[in-house]
């Protein structure tokens, strides 16, 4: 299950998926807890063209008899040049103890089917499906063997009621002679664990699962008494082997349905028995045309190949190595539903490996309460779909991509606070896959009030408060309206709750989702605000060589609609209208014509440059913003790389105070360079990152100053004040940053410039040589990360000297 809670992504690892019953689930990722918490699958395998299994001792349960007590065995001898050998997988869900199938049962035909019966704990682990029974806490008590001791003990001898102890189990494989290593991969389809309690018909249980598999020649099990009474048990076999082959195919069966094994009747003559197997042949073949080809391509297939053609026979450790790579290749691109289901045409030239990959047939979007129960949302059914990729419709194969994708998407809608995307099996579609959607809504009226001390960069760069009255803000919004994400916000701030009214501050948005409809794919939003905020002009700043300047307030009213269009995922376009009226005021909120300069007297003069275009500290404009965006960054092991591209332009109308008619243009470029590849994941260290960053910005046409261009600032040049540098009609800021980790904190080396490129003699009064600003400046320093704060000392070239700044957030 993937999920999103309100602060914390998690994804949940594959072995917590629901499988469906048909699939077995992968051996890579093993998880005994979750298993056994679990139904388990119980996979019963038959080999055509074989006989009903039968053993003069239970201890002995030979699946191949000799011939001349075996009908079956001749018929199959007489197709061996013809007809195909398949292994079918018919998966059912089984007690949670044992996982075993039943009694053996009888040979099939070529072609894939089987007859009934037959215990199947071979198939399922074979195929991944590992009931860990033995690695389940066993808390039973168990039986002594009341027999001497180290005497090799027949299954028939052992009490039916008796729990037995195994002190161990050993594979003895009868070709090589010998005792398997532990690693072997024969031990993991075993069910028996050493110091695992089992009943007499649980032990007969697991032999008859490993005798029907039809994966060994002969298999026998028996035990040795230890003088403590327990067992060392011993399985040993003969593995099965099949005729070389040099081909290989891979094949898509999801929601096929599994071969069913079809009863051959003992009454039936040899000439019937002869037509029911190339009956079911001929129905194995049809079965291979109507299946899909599997997505996994062709240089994983040519490798599969190469491994079948280094082995002059076929056998059950060749397979499983197929499996293992068929399935390996799965789960390294995301496919964590696939499961290899079968074999197929086995002792022919071609093995065909069978696959369920994990199809998606049904999307179920649905609401929950804090409760868990289901509810019915607000947010509408079309406004969820939209945002989830087109890999987790039906008819795609289920990817874990796709699943963090959805994730993502929904989660940027700011709806929800918690966030599930479930995959289960299809119950009515076997090996078919129903992706759940569980989404938990936010409260959507809120409203939030919070006082604040406002911070601002005082001498050398160190913070210092503002003022010691306190300040505050109301916030409040209403969100999904009609249950399509559309919103109000609306917030109302001021810098002193004493006398509010001296300096307050609002904003009220409406935003837009969908302009075009939520069934179209266009993806545009509108937004619509009135606003009114105040903030120091950095135009009208004292250079290093200047006294303090008298601070010049700009107060900004008016009205903004734009509409912002998603063109991919990367990049976004924004276009709209700004009315503005734009008053300068001094510290005593008086309007303010021109900047005010401290005379040699001590006395303030307002002589200075014109604040407004108009000449009177008060402008009316009217322009339309554009914008475009192009963001190819991605965090890695939480360190930023790739690249960043803004392009911005203001275009005046003529309608205002003068009439103002310009054109403000600005373009920002930086880059994100990964100077060494480094693994991801949780807790891995990040690489180091080469920054380099260049902004320009021009204006033609009429400039108020209030809108130069300013350099100088946390960012802009770094060791400056706001503006200390120049206000101008053209700038150009270039910066290099080297960030580089150690021990855990980013730690950087930068180095910056800006210029005015001449053009501060155009900024109407000057304001660059009024203030005694240079209009060029570089810097460099180094600087630490500690969180959302940089400490960074810095080196003026203006002034030669050097300062400590605290600054907050990114400064690219």
């Amino acid at each position: 299950m993937l999920a999103v809670a309100p602060t914390t992504t998690y994804l949940t690892v594959p072995t917590t998926l629901r499988r469906p019953s048909s699939a077995p689930k992968l051996p890579y990722l093993p998880s005994v807890a979750n298993t056994r918490a679990r139904r388990r699958q119980l996979a019963q395998c038959r080999v055509s063209c074989s006989s009903s299994s039968s053993s003069s001792s239970p201890l002995s349960l030979n699946p191949n008899p000799s011939s001349s007590h075996n009908l079956l065995q001749n018929l199959a001898k007489i197709l061996a040049g013809a007809t195909t050998v398949t292994l079918v997988l018919n998966l059912s869900k089984s007690p949670a103890f044992n996982g075993r199938g039943g009694s053996s049962g009888g040979g099939g035909g070529g072609g894939g089917h089987g007859s009934n019966g037959g215990g199947g704990g071979f198939w399922r682990r074979l195929l991944g499906l590992h009931a860990a029974i033995a690695d389940e806490p066993n808390d039973e008590s168990w039986d002594s063997h009341g027999l001497p001791a180290n005497i090799v003990v027949q299954l028939s001898r052992l009490i039916g009621f008796k729990k037995y102890k195994a002190s161990e189990i050993v594979l003895f494989d009868r070709r090589q002679r010998s005792a398997v290593a532990a690693d072997d991969p024969f031990y993991m389809y075993l069910t028996l664990r050493p110091g695992g309690v089992y009943t007499k018909a649980e032990l007969q249980s697991e032999l008859e699962s490993l005798a029907n598999s039809r994966m060994f020649d002969k298999v026998e099990l028996e035990g040795k008494t230890n003088p403590d009474g327990t067992l060392a048990v011993r399985v040993s076999f003969t593995e099965s082997i099949w005729l070389a082959a040099d081909r290989f195919r891979c094949i898509n069966v999801g929601l096929m349905g599994q071969v069913k094994p079809i009863e051959m009747d003992p009454d039936m003559t040899d000439r019937e028995k002869l037509q029911q197997l190339r009956n079911q042949d001929r129905e194995y073949k049809r079965r291979m045309e109507k299946a899909r080809p599997c997505m996994m391509p062709a240089s994983v297939q040519r490798e599969v190949v190469q491994m079948v053609r280094e082995h002059e026979k076929v056998t059950s450790r060749l397979l499983q190595k197929v499996r293992d790579r068929v399935q390996k290749w799965y789960q390294d691109e995301g496919y964590v539903w696939a499961s290899v289901v079968n074999f197929g045409n086995l002792n022919t030239k071609e093995i065909v490996c069978e696959v369920m990959e994990g199809d998606i047939t049904k999307l179920v979007v649905q609401f929950k309460d804090k409760l868990g129960n289901v509810v019915e949302g607000k947010t509408q059914g079309l406004v969820v779909k939209r945002e989830l990729p087109k890999q987790l419709r039906p008819g795609n194969v289920f990817k874990i991509e796709a699943g963090k994708q959805a994730l993502r998407n929904l989660n940027s809608l700011g709806l929800f606070s918690n966030i599930e995307v479930n995959p289960v099996a299809d119950e009515k579609n076997e090996g078919g896959v129903i992706v759940e959607i569980n989404l938990k809504e936010h409260e959507h009226k809120t409203a939030d009030v919070s006082t604040e001390w406002n911070i601002v960069c005082g001498h050398g760069g160190y913070p210092t408060l503002a003022s010691l009255l306190p300040g505050g803000t109301v916030t409040f919004q209403h969100q999904n309206l009609n249950g399509l994400n559309r919103s109000l916000i609306g917030s109302v701030k001021t810098n002193n709750l004493f006398n509010p009214q001296d300096n307050l501050e609002f904003k009220l948005e409406y935003v837009h989702p969908y302009l075009d409809g939520v069934d179209n794919p266009r993806d545009r939003t509108l937004r619509v605000s009135c606003f009114n905020d105040q903030k120091p002009s950095p135009v009208f700043t004292g250079g290093p060589g200047d006294d303090e300047v008298p601070p010049v307030m700009v107060d900004r009213a008016g009205n903004k609609a734009n509409i912002t269009e998603n063109l991919s995922r990367q990049s976004k376009f924004t276009y709209g209208l700004v009315m503005e009226e734009i008053t300068t005021r001094d510290e005593q909120n008086h309007i303010l014509s021109n900047g005010q300069r401290v005379s040699p007297s001590g006395g303030v003069s307002e002589d200075g440059p014109p604040t407004t275009l108009s000449g009177t500290g008060i402008d009316h404009v009217a322009f339309l913003q554009s914008n475009i965006t192009r963001d190819n960054t991605k965090f890695v092991n939480g360190t930023l790389v790739g690249q960043r591209n803004v392009f911005q332009v203001d275009q005046g109308l003529g309608i205002g105070s003068k009439f103002p008619f310009f054109n403000r243009h600005q373009l920002s470029l930086t880059r994100f360079f990964q100077l060494k590849e480094v693994k991801e994941g949780a807790g891995k260290p990040p690489p180091p990152v080469l920054v380099l960053h260049g902004h320009y910005g021009g204006c033609v046409g009429d400039l108020p100053s209030y809108d130069a261009f300013t350099l100088g600032g946390p960012y802009s040049v770094r060791g400056y004040n706001m503006g200390e540098i120049g206000a101008a009609r053209q700038i150009l800021e270039l910066a290099a940053e080297l960030r580089i980790p150690v021990k855990g904190k980013n730690v950087y080396a930068f180095v910056e410039h800006g210029n005015d490129l001449g053009s501060s003699k155009d900024v109407k009064g000057n304001p660059t040589e009024v203030y005694r600003r240079v209009g060029h400046g570089s810097s460099y320093g180094v600087g630490v990360k500690l969180g959302q704060v940089r400490v960074e000392y810095a080196v003026d070239h203006n002034s030669g000297t050097g300062s400590t700044f605290i600054r907050f957030g990114e400064r690219f």
